[in-house]
C-alpha cells in the first residue's frame, strides 16, 4: 500500500453570501437564548439541522450552505485573519 497525501478541494461558492447566513443564525440563535457557537459547533460536527433554530428560517437557511465549504472558510480565516 502506497502512502500518498490526498488534495481535498471544495467547491466555491459566495463568501459574503456564506458570512451573511451565518451571521444570521448566529442572531437568531441568540434571539432565542442559545450559546450559538455552541449550537452551531454542534451543527458542522454532527451535521443535524436541529442544533440550528427554525426562529427567522435559521435552519432552512444553514443547511443551503455547503457544510465543507463552511469548515474550510473558517478554518482559512483562523488561521490567516
Amino acid at each position: 500500500m502506497e502512502d500518498h497525501t490526498i488534495k481535498y478541494r471544495v467547491p466555491s461558492e459566495d463568501h459574503e453570501e456564506m458570512k451573511r447566513i451565518l451571521a444570521s443564525v448566529y442572531t437568531s440563535l441568540t434571539e432565542k437564548g442559545y450559546n450559538p457557537i455552541n449550537q452551531i459547533v454542534g451543527y458542522l460536527l454532527s451535521e443535524d439541522p436541529t442544533y440550528i433554530t427554525n426562529h427567522n428560517n435559521a435552519r432552512a437557511m444553514i443547511c443551503r450552505l455547503d457544510r465543507d465549504e463552511l469548515l474550510s472558510e473558517l478554518v482559512r480565516h483562523y488561521l490567516f485573519d
